[in-house]
């Protein structure tokens, strides 16, 4: 089993997809999950996996920076959320706060709801909002549905969540120099709880920092874990893509 890259937005990668999951794969990537962050990228995600086919899964949500968007585009997201693999990418964002929280918050909710009526798991943006996050994946009682991306929590936060039965995904900051109090919290993750992304194009770890992030580069994450965890890469590879196609209910795809 190779690894799989459960969080990668290939439609703000100025390359073709086709070129990006050539070096995926020969990186060791079986397959890839594209996020929709609005209406127009969600149907940007299902245009992909379609020219792409099962190499590339797809979700439709509403990003919490485009909240305000939610009652003109909410039937529609919601007909498309029943053909995609996952809701979101959705969640709280108190950092750059470009929606009200209030709004915020009323929407997370609603796609945690649709999640849950359509039996999609959920994708979640959590920056600076662990609390509110926290209360309302714990009232929409998912489990290991919800996929927390890109976690950044530390150890606290983590075991917190971790007792609601959540799935985390770890993103190059736990590669980080400055990553420290996110390799803490990996170090207490349950490990068949954890997945691995790159959140292309942003967060490129080391050693290509300053260029695009992309695919391949799931490896770097995958070996951070390695190393914080004290077993091997295709160990983590092993661990990782098991749990990604358990939680999106799809199969490992051949290269």
């Amino acid at each position: 089993m190779g690894w799989v890259d459960t969080h990668c937005h290939l439609f703000l990668v100025d390359q073709p997809a086709t070129v990006l999951l050539d070096r995926a794969a020969a990186a060791g990537v079986d397959w890839l999950v594209c996020p929709g962050v609005d209406l127009e990228t969600s149907l940007a995600a299902r245009r992909l996996s379609a020219e792409c086919g099962s190499r590339v899964r797809w979700s439709a949500g509403l990003h919490p920076h485009d909240a305000t968007a939610w009652e003109a585009t909410s039937a529609r997201l919601r007909s498309l959320a029943v053909e995609a693999d996952a809701v979101g990418e959705c969640g709280l964002d108190y950092y750059r706060n470009l929606s009200d929280p209030e709004v915020q918050r009323a929407v997370f909710a609603a796609q945690l709801a649709m999640a849950a009526e359509l039996g999609k798991p959920v994708i979640v943006h959590c920056r600076d909002a662990f609390a509110d996050v926290h209360h309302a994946v714990e009232g929409a009682g998912l489990g290991e549905a919800v996929v927390l991306h890109c976690w950044t929590g530390g150890p606290r936060w983590t075991r917190r969540f971790a007792d609601l039965g959540v799935t985390f995904s770890f993103a190059g900051p736990v590669t980080f120099p400055t990553g420290d109090t996110v390799r803490r919290a990996a170090a207490v993750v349950p490990p068949e709880r954890t997945m691995v992304e790159t959140d292309s194009p942003f967060l490129t770890p080391p050693p290509h920092r300053g260029a695009g992030n992309e695919p391949a580069n799931v490896v770097a994450v995958g070996a951070a874990l390695a190393e914080v965890w004290g077993v091997t890469l295709d160990a983590v590879a092993a661990s990782t893509s098991a749990t990604a196609t358990r939680v999106f209910g799809v199969g490992a795809s051949p290269r």
